[in-house]
């Protein structure tokens, strides 16, 4: 088939990638606002695995290419939707661009996260009957977007047109080759379960680390909880691991896209307000770990802080835990040493410089340095089995605190350091 795909999220990437991969002759048109100069030096893109290998490979083999604009290209089959949500008015003008050059059938594919109805607005911008427009939510994740995008569990279409559902099979047939993965729907139903999904998995999140602060006033280990929910079939063990808060640029924006839609019909959103605000209330739970660890002197002290990024796999910090942590820290006159295998030049260049942060990419040994106490911010496997002896004969204090709870808290007190993670504690 012959595609354009249009937009600079990571979701367009991959599309361009994976669909180039398997035959499609593919046309990648990047957004204005970062064009492909800007995305080819991107961090983000540059360690996604398998992505940036593939656009090589493909550019290279001549199934993809680059454009700036849609002067060079003939009819196409499919037009990829991968922008923004802030970005619909450059959806809207590419359909109709594309609109205007086309008289053969077209499918205009929306796999961004718009309105719900957005789809339903895009079609009205098309010719004739045989152009149609369905929705693809994006289910991908950042650090295995390439393993999601080709060895899918599922993809939800929302399409009312039985020519326009077979097409989007056709397009995807090398990656539904398993089993089969499709899941039809129309399409306001697909533009709200994209949504409802991530809100459903924030209210989770959020609701373990309410019991988490709860198990912590009662003195109760948090993780005999965890395992007792998790084994209710009822509930299971996805999305139930307290922890220091979430970010992401994507996640927050589709619970925020969820809320706008919610006020958008009248409906107040009690429920994903207080899931937001939990969130925001967890991200400073290591600070005031630290402060009753303390008793309030923090001023001239110095702690090391393991990850930056929002996740393990990326470079990003989008509404990143360790933002809010350090305006914290730096407000009590905290000195902060801070690790992080790839988000560092990020970091840099988001807050940049600081007389009360530095950056050591040396190794998380390095951060910790003449500190205190250590805050472990972001899983990265790197942290998982550190030298005890080291760090107990590094840290002033002794002190632990684990904001994902990937430590044993009775092995770290074993190696005479005081842990405290969320609801879990140990003395040495």
């Amino acid at each position: 088939m012959r595609i354009i795909v249009h937009g600079s999220e990571l979701s367009a990437a991959t599309a361009a990638a994976a669909l180039s991969s398997v035959g499609h002759q593919v046309d990648w048109w990047p957004h204005e606002e970062a064009p492909w100069a800007q995305l080819a030096e991107a961090d983000w893109l540059a360690r996604e695995p398998g992505v940036p290998a593939q656009l090589e490979a493909s550019r290279q083999g001549g199934s993809l290419r680059l454009v700036d604009s849609l002067d060079t290209l003939g009819e196409v089959d499919i037009a990829w939707l991968a922008l923004a949500p802030d970005q619909r008015d450059a959806a809207e003008r590419f359909v109709d661009a594309v609109a205007q050059r086309q008289d053969s059938p077209l499918i205009v594919i929306n796999n961004s996260t718009f309105p719900v109805g957005q789809t339903e607005s895009l079609e009205g911008l098309l010719r004739h009957a045989s152009q149609v427009a369905v929705v693809l939510p994006d289910m991908l994740e950042e650090g295995r977007a390439w393993q999601v995008f080709t060895r899918p569990t599922r993809w939800l279409l929302g399409c009312e047109d039985d020519w326009a559902a077979d097409q989007v099979r056709e397009l995807l047939r090398a990656f539904n080759r398993r089993a089969e993965v499709f899941q039809r729907m129309p399409r306001r139903a697909a533009e709200l379960t994209k949504l409802a999904i991530n809100g459903m998995l924030a209210t989770r999140i959020s609701y373990m680390n309410e019991v988490a602060g709860l198990a912590d006033s009662l003195g109760v280990d948090v993780e005999h909880v965890r395992q007792g929910m998790g084994a209710d079939t009822r509930i299971g063990y996805e999305y139930l691991y307290p922890g220091c808060g979430f970010g992401g640029s994507n996640f927050s924006r589709d619970l925020m896209r969820l809320a706008d839609v919610q006020y958008a019909t009248g409906r107040e959103s009690h429920l994903l307000e207080q899931v937001l605000d939990i969130n925001e209330h967890k991200k400073e739970t290591l600070f005031r770990k630290l402060w009753g660890h303390f008793h309030g002197q923090l001023e001239g002290r110095t702690v090391a802080i393991w990850g930056a990024a929002f996740k393990p796999g990326t470079t990003r910090i989008d509404h990143a835990p360790v933002l809010t942590l350090l305006r914290a820290l730096w407000a009590q006159g905290v000195h902060v040493r801070l690790h992080d295998p790839a988000a560092l030049s990020t970091l840099k260049q988001r807050l940049g410089e600081h007389p009360l942060l530095t950056l050591c990419a040396d190794d998380p040994y390095s951060a910790c340095e003449g500190a205190d106490a250590l805050m472990l911010v972001t899983e990265w496997k790197c942290y998982w089995n550190p030298d005890w002896r080291r760090l107990s004969d590094m840290l002033g204090a002794k002190l632990i605190l684990d904001g994902r709870n990937i430590y044993d808290p009775v092995y770290v007190a074993a190696r005479g350091l005081v842990y405290r993670g969320i609801g879990r504690r140990a003395n040495p």
